[in-house]
């Protein structure tokens, strides 16, 4: 029977924290804290870290870590700025956001899998056909850039071999090449695009029609949770992503191909967090390469609140949706009684360590 009811409080501790946390604002600021309007701004505040935490859930669970989620936002804020301003539309400029962050996240999980050649000898490509393409046409840059990498791919694959990194490593690395890519590429000011089509109704406050409960960016959040959450449990790339974070060297020799579903499940993770800085750019209307600036410990702290063991092999996108609506709760109602930002960074940071000390209690019982 104890074991039972510790197991029902292990299952519900992330629901009944977001329900005390509630209580305690609601107590404390009244009115100001309980609207509806209120709970709207809640809901779009949760849903860029919520988003990211979707995918931050797949990477943990995988027995990964991401520390550039942060970065990625700001990164894919500023390409979806500079593609509306190079005349894409809308639509083209938000998948040309995620694609960039999706495209990150397959260079975080080839570096972590060992495939250190293939990512220099795509990015020495990349360069190249880029720089030829400008200067004698497109075509001969393609051919150019193609042919230099798969020449460096094969050199180097034989000169270094597989070179797994860890997974801290490379992203704390990207942490900061990525966050200075996205000043580069807007010249170290924000990004403000003349027009930001359907993008500008995604993320407000109070929109009409059948929006008027949900923002659309809230809508958008809860799709991309409900599928991933869906795909975490009942596919087979998601049960291989549960058995490498249980125990990746059992889960080899069970014929789990360890490389390529880490790969997809890094792609994955940070084409959520590309879809988090579509919504991050639908807030801001401009893209900001010093946004998001701590949404990976905030990203972090929520997975791990919602029950996920950075161990891997344990972990919930439901639970990380609580999370996440704990740390907004928080943040919101230290707003509301008007406490200042030091406090506010203050009890985050606790958050984040009772976070920690909540894991290692839980990995502690169940050993």
């Amino acid at each position: 029977m104890k074991q039972r009811w510790r197991e029902v409080l292990r299952k519900l501790g992330p629901a009944l924290g977001l329900v005390a946390a509630w209580l305690l604002f609601a107590l404390l600021a009244g009115r100001p804290f309980t609207s509806w309007p209120n709970h709207q701004l809640m809901l779009l505040q949760t849903a860029v870290i919520g988003t990211a935490a979707v995918g931050a859930t797949w990477i943990i669970v995988a027995g990964g870590i991401d520390l550039s989620v942060g970065s990625t936002i700001a990164l894919g804020t500023v390409v979806t700025a500079l593609l509306l301003n190079a005349g894409w539309s809308a639509g083209a400029a938000a998948v040309g956001g995620i694609a960039s962050a999706t495209l990150v996240g397959w260079t975080i999980g080839a570096l972590v899998v060992g495939q250190l050649g293939r990512v220099l000898a795509l990015g020495a490509g990349v360069a190249l056909g880029v720089w030829i393409g400008r200067q004698h046409g497109p075509a001969l840059g393609v051919v150019s850039g193609v042919s230099l990498a798969a020449l460096l791919r094969w050199l180097l694959e034989r000169a270094i071999g597989p070179l797994p990194l860890s997974p801290f490593i490379v992203t704390l690395g990207l942490w900061g090449a990525l966050r200075g890519l996205a000043k580069g590429l807007g010249d170290n000011q924000p990004v403000y695009p003349d027009a930001t089509g359907w993008l500008r109704r995604v993320m407000v406050l109070a929109p009409e029609g059948p929006f008027a409960i949900a923002p659309p960016g809230v809508c958008v959040f809860a799709l991309v949770a409900l599928v991933a959450g869906l795909a975490l449990k009942h596919t087979v790339l998601g049960r291989h992503a549960v058995a490498i974070g249980s125990n990746e060297q059992t889960a080899r020799l069970c014929g789990v191909r360890v490389e390529r579903v880490k790969l997809w499940v890094y792609a994955l993770g940070l084409a959520c967090a590309g879809v988090a800085s579509v919504l991050q750019f639908a807030y801001l209307s401009m893209g900001d390469p010093t946004t998001a600036q701590g949404y990976e410990l905030k990203v972090i702290a929520a997975v791990v609140i919602g029950g996920a063991s950075l161990s891997g092999g344990q972990g919930s996108v439901g639970g990380a949706l609580i999370g996440a609506l704990i740390m907004t709760v928080v943040d919101n109602g230290c707003t509301k009684l008007g406490l200042d930002n030091w406090v506010q960074e203050l009890i985050t940071g606790a958050i984040i360590v009772a976070a920690v000390a909540l894991d290692r209690t839980r990995s502690r019982a169940q050993s």
